[in-house]
């Protein structure tokens, strides 16, 4: 089974059946006993398992499986296969399902012998695949939707899903970006967002003012006006002022804080506005530094507020970490944010922004009274020509049999 086959038998199938079609697939030629796949929910703390098409119902809460601890927390941290070996000679093999450094969800199969190079070249190819898979029909039907959900949403949390960018994390040569967000009790207005072009990449996080579905709705003027703004071409200090105008004319009020970054990716020079935000944390040589930025008013506090476009120093080995306030909130200040960056140094920026996220979470018992947000960059250089990172592409290093 090659890549190309895979895409055609999927895209031959309705959306909502791809993924059942290319595991028959694989089920064949492997003579496989179950192949199931395993979409990671939107917390990343956990898999649900997405059964066969026409055994799928909304109305009924998805199988949710906890990560730590588990072989299947083991795969999607470490992004390598694990094959082990179970009850009555049957083999389990887990691969990682992973597009650019996005984490979408583990392949699971049992098959009679261990696997040879072969086979694991062929659990590799359809892997690959299914992350395509995934990517093209997710926007056609709501089942990988539900399948990440493993909680539901009320209608501000849904609006906030949608402002935050389809894929959580993204790789490329010069740099690893990755988001999360733990929502409030009652969502407080929390996005993050990023965009790679042919010479720049350009991130953001943004805070709207108040709770629920006002906050949701005001988040939305914010992140539309940037976004507006950025796909005309504007610059950044053009960006800004429109994110202030639109809130200004439509947000009743209401305000909205943020950082927004652009980075040149055949210079390296990079541009900084912060918006009333919480100012930026850098790890360099082990070492964390608060980066402390002249700071302007927040979006949609003044109509004729001016934006000031900042360099901000990046250097080749660096990380970023971007928050909101829901980070350093009363309970938040027991974790000590700057040692656990340094202790999460060596984690893909993916596996370090849910740490922190998670430590914030614990420390408020799970019940948070504003969104708490990190958006985590590793800046690798401008002198890189090639991913250093091709999460989940060599499935044939495996762990041994248990």
């Amino acid at each position: 089974m090659d890549l190309a086959g895979a895409l055609a038998a999927a895209e031959a199938a309705s959306p909502v059946e791809s993924l059942d079609v290319v595991a028959r697939m694989l089920r064949d030629r492997l003579h496989a006993a179950t192949v199931s796949f395993l979409i990671v929910d939107f917390t990343g703390s956990s898999v649900v398992r997405l059964g066969a098409a026409d055994d799928v119902r909304s109305d009924e809460p998805p199988q949710r499986i906890s990560l730590p601890g588990t072989v299947y927390g083991d795969v999607v941290r470490t992004q390598r296969p694990a094959v082990q070996r179970e009850g009555a000679g049957a083999v389990r093999v887990v691969a990682p399902v992973t597009n650019r450094g996005d984490a979408i969800g583990l392949l699971e199969l049992y098959l009679p012998d261990h696997p040879d190079e072969d086979a694991m070249g062929q659990i590799g190819a359809t892997a690959h695949a299914l992350a395509y898979i995934v990517i093209a029909n997710r926007s056609f039907t709501d089942v990988y939707q539900w399948g990440r959900r493993t909680r539901p949403l009320n209608l501000a949390a849904e609006i906030q899903h949608r402002l935050l960018p389809a894929s959580l994390a993204c790789e490329a040569a010069q740099f690893t970006v990755a988001g999360a967000l733990e929502p409030a009790t009652h969502v407080g207005g929390d996005t993050f967002d990023y965009v790679v072009d042919h010479d720049t990449m350009q991130l953001s996080v943004t805070d709207a003012m108040g709770h629920d579905v006002e906050a949701a709705l005001l988040a939305t003027l914010a992140v539309g006006a940037l976004r507006r703004a950025r796909r005309a071409g504007a610059e950044l200090e053009v960006q800004a002022l429109e994110a202030n105008r639109a809130v200004i004319d439509h947000g009743r009020r209401g305000f909205v804080t943020g950082q927004l970054l652009r980075i040149s990716l055949l210079d390296g020079m990079t541009q900084f506005v912060n918006a009333g935000h919480p100012w930026p944390l850098r790890l360099r040589h082990g070492r964390v530094e608060e980066i402390v930025p002249e700071v302007d008013l927040p979006f949609g506090v003044l109509p004729r507020a001016a934006y000031r476009v900042q360099r901000l120093d990046l250097q080749s080995g660096d990380r970023l970490v971007m928050l909101t306030d829901g980070m350093l909130e009363r309970r938040a200040v027991e974790v000590d944010l700057p040692s656990l960056i340094v202790d999460t140094c060596d984690l893909h920026p993916r596996e370090a922004s849910r740490a922190l996220v998670a430590a914030v979470l614990h420390a408020h018992r799970g019940r948070l009274q504003d969104d708490a947000t990190v958006m985590c960059l590793d800046w690798h250089g401008i002198h890189q020509d090639t991913r250093s990172a091709d999460a989940g592409a060599d499935l044939t290093e495996a762990s041994a049999p248990a």
